[in-house]
């Protein structure tokens, strides 16, 4: 799979509020995130699903969010600061290679890979790296973009997955997109 990063200006797009009527943040996180969790979220481009995931970790947990983009990490901020959420916010600026995340070994509760890993260039080095800031039981919530990432190209990122400790527990249907709920034994 050829490896590509959504331009920074497609991020305003991608929060639209109409974006919400196909893929609504609270519906698709339901039953995922709970108050006081540590939530990875690499790839959060302007932060379509990061608002919704901070309101659920609330002021005892933290969302970290990774991205290779700092006009992405800067817009993501502002809005996170207008919603009045910033002080659960980490966010960080990766390289294509490494997501930095070394110093949050075993501290994940939980994982939202929302069209991010066919934009990394290796998925069994992104398994890898999230597995490693993974607790124990921890959740990985894996939804790939239909028309980008053919059946074939899914089995093998729930195969890199495998690798790393992530089993799959149950197949969300989220619309547009091909899903995966992943457990870490």
């Amino acid at each position: 799979m050829a490896h590509r990063v959504c331009p920074w200006w497609l991020g305003y797009f991608l929060i639209s509020p109409l974006r919400k009527w196909r893929q609504n943040p609270g519906k698709i996180l339901d039953g995922f995130v709970r108050e006081g969790m540590t939530v990875l979220e690499p790839g959060p481009g302007m932060g379509f699903f990061t608002i919704d995931l901070l309101r659920q970790v609330g002021p005892a947990g933290r969302v970290v969010a990774i991205d290779v983009q700092e006009k992405m990490l800067s817009r993501l901020k502002r809005r996170a600061a207008k919603a009045g959420l910033i002080k659960s916010l980490d966010a960080r600026l990766a390289s294509p290679n490494s997501m930095a995340i070394e110093d949050l070994a075993g501290m994940a509760d939980f994982t939202l890979a929302f069209a991010v890993v066919h934009e990394f260039p290796d998925a069994g080095e992104f398994f890898r790296q999230v597995s490693a800031a993974s607790k124990a039981n921890s959740s990985l919530l894996l939804a790939e973009p239909s028309g980008h990432v053919t059946p074939m190209e899914f089995k093998g990122e729930l195969g890199a997955a495998s690798r790393y400790g992530f089993h799959l527990f149950s197949r969300p249907n989220i619309r547009g997109s091909r899903a995966a709920l992943l457990r870490k034994h």
